[in-house]
Formats: C-alpha cells, structure tokens, sequence
C-alpha cells in the first residue's frame, strides 16, 4: 500500500481534505470553543460535523484537580480521551473549528506536547471545508476506539515560575495574544477578578490580526509583518500568553509556519497571572525598562 501524504506543515487546506478524507489513518476531530456566554460548541457539533469528526471538549479534557480554566491534563488523561475519540498513535489528525477564538491550535498544540507531530489544522475550519463542497451531517458522531500513547514536551508549556524567570531574560519573547486594550489594561478582563494590565516586558499580537477575514490563517508575508509590527522575532525562543491559553496557541501555530515549532504556551496564561497580586505587573504599552 502506498505511503499517505504525511502532515509535514502545521495546516491543510479544504481541498487537501477533500481528497484525502476516507483514508484509513486519517481522523478528523471538531475542536470548537467558545468564550464563556459566547455559545454552545457541542450543540454545534451535534448539530452539524465533519463526518467522522467526534467533539473534543476543551473544557472537559483538561486538569480537573486544577481551578484554572481548560488547563492540560495529564498525559495518560489526553491518550485515553482522544483515544476514545478514534485516534491512535500512528494517526494523521486533522483539528477544526468554527472560527471566533481559532480553538483547533489549542488542540493542535496539545497534541504535539504530547508527543504527537502528526496533526494539522484545517486552514479556515468548517467554513472552508463547506467552501470546497464538503458534506456535513448532524447527530452523534460514532467512532471506534484506539490506542494513543502520550508523550510529554516539557519546553513547549510553560508555567507562572518559567514567565516570572523571563521576565528577566531578554534572549525569549514574551508574546501576549489578547487584544490590545486588555493588554493596556483599559478594558475590563471578560473573567471576574482577575486584575488589568499584561506580564512585563511582553509585546502585543492580538490573534486576530494572525487570520485573514475568511478565517484562514495569513499568508507567511503578512505573519512576519504583524511579528515585526509588534517588535516580536518569530525565530527567537517564544513563550505565547493570552486569557486562558486558547488564542495563545494561534502565536504557536503562526510561529511554527515562518519555520519556528518550539514555541512555548504559558497555560494559564491571564487567568492565573492576573489573579495573584503578588507578581508583577505592567500598564500601558510595552515598554523595554520595565
């Protein structure tokens, strides 16, 4: 049997689906989310799929044990979860979603922390795939299970003690995902609680500039002015911040098409930084002297 085409860059198009949807290692997974109040990803789901696409709950398949939001769960967690969604180790995954927050490169960059390069996100989510004709279905989506062995990717998660350590060290960018009057601190954060303002010596990208209007991600020539605009080195060590870790992972998903996969996501992110008085914190625009 013939060698399938391998997902060597972080996204495929709809046109790519198309052609290789049915192949007996391809697994599709609907990795919608939304902002609390902002909608019901599963109703979405089981109303209208990929067929063969399970949901994953981005809030269900996380740190239980843990009072942040959605934070990773542990390995062996992640391998049974998506392993009863139809994935095994040796799969080609493909992530989507329904635009918004670009949810799919959480799951993309969850897989690849543990251990798993064989993922991509489908460039422009659903939208797209209807674009080129595709079929959609509603209802529960069965699948069989599989086995997934999960490994771990220390250097591409971040922790509070690896930002605040830095903050301090000029050689890794901090790159902070939220728009940029909550990176100012002159909007209110959407989480009760939760302090104004951004980690010293972060830049500002706000994700959305990364998608282009039909949801897909921006040409590399775009991406790389937006990286500049914001005084950010796409191939310099990077440590992505937003919310809760959710747009953050568009940062990663960027980087690692200008040819940087090593991108770090600092997992709880605003939801555990802005919430502890006792670390610091900036105002304003970036500034080099904080």
């Amino acid at each position: 049997m013939p060698m399938r085409p391998d997902l060597s860059t972080p996204l495929v198009s709809a046109a790519w689906l198309a052609r290789e949807i049915g192949a007996p290692d391809l697994r599709l997974i609907d990795a919608t989310w939304y902002l609390p109040g902002g909608g019901d990803a599963a109703a979405d789901h089981a109303a209208a799929h990929i067929p063969g696409a399970p949901f994953f709950d981005i809030d269900g398949i996380a740190d239980r044990a843990s009072d942040l939001p959605h934070m990773l769960p542990r390995p062996q967690e992640f391998a049974r979860a998506v392993g009863r969604l139809g994935v095994g180790s040796g799969d080609r995954v493909v992530v989507y979603d329904r635009g918004g927050v670009h949810s799919a490169a959480r799951l993309w960059w969850m897989f690849r922390v543990f251990d798993h390069d064989r993922v991509a996100v489908l460039d422009g989510g659903l939208d797209a795939w209807r674009g080129v004709g595709g079929a959609v279905r509603g209802g529960p989506e069965t699948v069989a299970a599989r086995t997934f062995e999960a490994g771990f990717r220390p250097q591409l998660v971040a922790d509070r003690a690896r930002v605040l350590a830095t903050i301090a060290d000029d050689t890794v960018e901090i790159v902070d995902a939220r728009s940029a009057a909550r990176f100012r601190g002159e909007a209110p954060e959407p989480r009760p609680g939760l302090a104004r303002g951004h980690i010293p010596r972060s830049r500002n990208l706000p994700f959305d500039l990364l998608y282009r209007d039909d949801g897909r991600l921006a040409e590399p020539e775009r991406l790389r002015r937006h990286f500049a605009a914001a005084g950010v080195n796409p191939e310099a060590p990077l440590i992505a911040t937003c919310g809760s870790g959710i747009s953050a992972c568009s940062i990663a998903l960027a980087a690692a098409r200008l040819g940087n996969p090593d991108c770090a996501v600092y997992d709880g992110s605003w939801a555990e930084w802005g919430a502890d008085p006792a670390l610091p914190r900036a105002m304003g625009p970036h500034r080099d002297d904080t």
